[in-house]
């Protein structure tokens, strides 16, 4: 029985529950929607690559979830699922990410008919050994796209300068090898253990019945599951990068870095929350682009619209960013250690930082309007433990003080590795 949640502060509800089998299902109506969407979220990503089933530790291969999340579509009479559901008039997809396996659709009508297939070719496969071979050049083929292209490189070249074991640091798709090495039997394997109900959320919103959604979960999904497999760390990480600088040189019009350090591990809950509101406002007090340096910097000549920050909570590990295109990487690095340290001594400036609490109340209002964002914040936060329409609660607990405290501890010149591309020589 799913349980109703009101929030009264965004006018939003939702009914949310873990059925018997173990599937963690949010169902969030928005009246007057022409449109619904629903996100089933497998507990499963790209950075899953030790776990243990029934005390036995397995493997799971490099880009083995990615490529079966390719596989899923395939029914068991050779048809195509993504086609099947575009014949209902769902526009579906799929992704996967470090920690997430995902297939969704949007639709104007059909909901119902459309969620009961999905729901079908996720929770039982029907590939063959011929398709796997047949899916490992179009695979392949992705893999050599991102090898050639600067941002991929230069992102992944941070994250291997930065952790020596986590999973993250490898391409979500693998490697060639690892591709070829695939086959369906480790495929057929690797899903009996995480596409199960208890590994599994689903998120439906816009046009919806929570309790019709309820019972076709109960009619379309096994009545019991396997428990969860647990994921293993492939060892400890160091407080510090691996390498402090990595570099290439490729076909690009400028040169551009990405610049980066590690921060808390482990995150979960109302605590992953806060840390990561904590550390988007103090990355934007320092150079989000409204801050004085981000303005300096760009009158200067030295950076361009290219130019950004991020931070990322996800597989077990965070970890900052800032970059973009330049001349002289070096040097913008150096000024914006300079500023994070001069914040982090004298603490934020008051009206600047509650300026950019309220832009940041401002966008998660906004985001509140996208199908997409609320069903993929909804699953996520059904894996981590947190509730994601309770963001705006927790922004309100973070100070400038939290703010100050993260940059102190994380933005310095110890803590960051940089990632070049460089032009090539003509």
């Amino acid at each position: 029985m799913l349980t109703k949640r009101d929030y009264p502060r965004l006018g939003e509800t939702a009914y949310v529950g873990e059925l018997e089998n173990g599937l963690r299902l949010t169902v969030a109506p928005k009246p007057g929607y022409r449109k619904s969407l629903a996100f089933l979220a497998v507990n499963y990503g790209g950075a899953d690559r030790l776990y243990e089933r029934d005390g036995e530790r397995l493997q799971s291969p490099a880009g083995a979830a990615h490529f079966l999340e390719h596989k899923t579509f395939e029914l068991e009479d050779g048809q195509d699922a993504m086609s099947l559901l575009a014949q209902r008039g769902a526009n579906a997809n799929a992704f996967t990410s470090p920690d997430m396996t995902a297939f969704h659709f949007d639709c104007a009508g059909g909901l119902e008919d459309s969620l009961r297939l999905l729901l079908r070719f996720v929770s039982a496969p029907s590939f063959t050994p011929e398709s796997v071979e047949r899916e490992k050049p179009i695979i392949t083929q992705e893999i050599r796209m991102s090898e050639d292209d600067p941002e991929d490189v230069m992102y992944y070249g941070l994250l291997k300068a930065l952790y020596e074991h986590a999973p993250l640091r490898e391409n979500v798709a693998g490697d060639v090898e690892s591709v070829e090495a695939m086959d369906a039997e480790t495929l057929y394997r690797l899903h009996r253990d995480f596409y199960v109900p208890a590994n599994m959320a689903l998120v439906v919103t816009g046009r919806a019945d929570p309790a019709r959604i309820e019972d076709i979960c109960l009619e379309a999904l096994p009545r019991s599951s396997r428990p969860r497999p647990l994921t293993v760390s492939p060892g400890p990480e160091k407080p510090g990068p691996v390498s402090v600088r990595t570099e290439r040189a490729m076909d690009v019009g400028a040169p551009m870095f990405l610049a980066g350090a590690k921060t808390k591990s482990g995150l979960l809950g109302r605590e992953s929350v806060k840390f990561e509101l904590t550390a988007t406002l103090a990355l934007s007090a320092v150079l989000g682009t409204s801050s004085p340096l981000y303005r300096r910097l760009y009158d200067e000549g030295l950076i361009n619209e290219t130019f950004g920050c991020a931070f990322e909570n996800v597989a077990g590990v965070s970890h900052l960013s800032f970059g973009g295109e330049t001349r002289n990487a070096e040097h913008v690095c150096l000024r914006v250690l300079e500023e994070a340290a001069n914040q982090a001594a004298r603490g934020l400036d008051g009206a600047f930082f509650e300026r950019q609490k309220k832009t940041a109340y401002g966008g998660a209002i906004r985001a509140l309007g996208s199908l997409e964002n609320i069903a993929y914040n909804l699953a996520a936060g059904a894996f981590a433990g947190y509730d994601y329409f309770e963001t705006l609660g927790v922004l309100d607990t973070v100070t400038a003080e939290d703010c100050r405290g993260f940059l102190a501890s994380y933005l310095t010149a110890r803590s960051c590795a940089v990632s070049e591309i460089l032009t090539k020589e003509r």
